[in-house]
């Protein structure tokens, strides 16, 4: 942890150079320089949460302060010393810095661009902590003085801190991957010609006769039996179809061009992928290609390593924009329903808990497949008493996929919510039954649920509808087939959720 000094400027001048705080910086972003459009939407949603002309997500270097992403700017730095970020990375790391009247606030009232254009005047902002040091900011401005700021827009702006915060160090790790496994595959290839007999597959190709000299290891990675003679042309049958024209063009050009060979092939019959090192070892008297010395490897474990990088990878950015899009959308559509900001801040934050619940459990599973028990009992439990009592499921045992579960996640939040402010859940004696059954429609299985609240005041229709209304139909538009329907009857509302699993 950084110390701090009594004096104020010598403290800030001791966070701003501290060593071990650069080293995690310059460690985990060595390209802080350059702007990421994977930050831009933490940007957009901050501007959007405090209706701020500018917003934006920095790293704090020893002398510039970087942008790595920006809304309502074009600028993609700014001096670190006299910078409002500088006092925010200061601060408690998990505080946030709020200056209301930057012209009349002594820190700031000389800086160029309060006293000057553009004559900033409203500061907020949280730091970025990544290994427990603050390297950054996320932070907003506006050209006009503020009072009164919302306890619950910091502590939303502190949640998407954690969130940038969470991605660059998902980026850091992904990229030592990338460069460990390439290290790896340079150290492989540099020894692949020095391993002992028995670990690679020698041969020697008499190309005028077409006979093939080989060693065991050679006929087992290709799934032949021993032969006193062996064929080229029945080692390149044993070659996967897919790769053979690719494989022979490879090794003609190399003869052709006197180069190396080099390629990369599946086995047709065990489906194991083998590295191919050679070059032509003998030519006649015209220049042809008499002998063809090579070697094979097995290099299946690290076609797989390198091709679950690229799925998980390819994953990782498909749920970062997936989620940064649906906060965003949540936040502007939470905003146009509600104009008081307290309302906006409670519903936003219900809404962002909600998706966190079920992002929670589907990560605790590797994003793969979560019981719709665990998913009900997350969305539903903070809005009852006695969960026991006023939670009462009828169903079959049921999987459900991320998509399914971020979608549905939402529609039980609105529907506990509304419960808890005005139906069956707002009362003791109120309870909701839930029933939920795997049906089979085709030959596919598609998940009828009901929502019936029971015992709660009685309910009429409402008069318009609300976003938590249009939410809870359009929650599941991803989940191609699915449809929600609302029923406000006498009795309690009621629901019927149908989703193709």
């Amino acid at each position: 942890m950084i110390k701090k000094n009594n004096d104020p400027q010598a403290a800030l001048m001791a966070v701003l150079t501290s060593a071990q705080r650069l080293d995690v910086l310059h460690s985990v972003v060595p390209d802080m320089a350059h702007p990421d459009a994977d930050f831009h939407e933490i940007a957009e949603i901050a501007a959007g949460m405090f209706e701020a002309p500018v917003a934006l997500v920095t790293l704090v270097d020893a002398h510039d302060q970087w942008f790595k992403a920006a809304a309502g700017t074009g600028e993609t730095q700014a001096p670190s010393a006299d910078s409002f970020c500088l006092h925010t990375i200061a601060g408690p790391n998990d505080g946030a810095l709020v200056v209301e009247d930057a012209a009349a606030d002594p820190r700031f009232a000389s800086q160029p661009r309060v006293a000057g254009a553009p004559f900033l005047r409203f500061y907020a902002g949280v730091p970025l902590i990544i290994d427990e040091q603050p390297v950054g900011t996320i932070c907003v401005f506006d050209v006009k003085p503020r009072r009164e700021i919302a306890r619950q827009l910091l502590v939303q702006l502190q949640r998407l801190s954690l969130i940038a915060s969470a991605l660059f160090k998902l980026k850091h790790e992904a990229r030592l991957r990338a460069l460990k496994e390439a290290a790896l595959s340079r150290e492989e290839q540099r020894h692949a010609m020095a391993l002992d007999a028995a670990n690679v597959g020698s041969w020697l190709w008499d190309v005028r006769s077409g006979h093939v000299s080989c060693n065991p290891a050679m006929l087992r990675m290709f799934g032949m039996q021993p032969a006193a003679v062996v064929q080229a042309r029945d080692i390149f049958a044993a070659i996967h179809p897919e790769d053979r024209i690719l494989t022979l063009s490879k090794l003609r050009s190399a003869m052709v061009q006197d180069e190396e060979y080099d390629g990369t092939f599946r086995v047709a019959s065990t489906g194991r992928w083998l590295l191919g090192r050679g070059r032509v070892h003998e030519r006649d008297a015209r220049g042809k290609p008499v002998l063809f010395l090579g070697i094979n490897i097995d290099v299946t474990e690290e076609q797989e390593t390198t091709q679950r990088t690229r799925l998980l990878l390819r994953e990782l950015n498909h749920r970062v924009k997936n989620t940064l899009a649906m906060l965003q959308s949540l936040a502007r559509q939470t905003l146009r329903k509600t104009s008081d900001p307290h309302e906006f801040m409670t519903a936003f934050a219900g809404r962002l808990q909600s998706i966190s619940e079920a992002h929670g459990l589907l990560s605790d599973h590797e994003w793969g497949e979560i019981h719709l028990s665990a998913l009900l009992a997350k969305q539903l439990a903070p809005h009852v008493r006695d969960y026991g009592r006023q939670i009462e499921i009828h169903k079959d045992e049921i999987l459900l996929g991320p998509d399914q579960a971020v979608g549905l996640g939402l529609v039980l939040h609105e529907l506990a919510t509304n419960a808890a402010k005005y139906g069956s859940l707002s009362v003791p004696n109120g309870k909701v039954v839930l029933t939920a059954r795997s049906v089979d429609e085709d030959g596919h299985r598609v998940l009828h649920m009901t929502w019936t609240e029971v015992g709660g005041p009685p309910v009429s229709e409402p008069e318009r509808r609300g976003f938590g209304s249009i939410l809870i139909e359009r929650s599941l538009d991803k989940v191609m087939g699915s449809s929600v329907k609302v029923e406000y009857m006498p009795a309690g509302v009621t629901a019927i959720v149908r989703l193709p699993l």
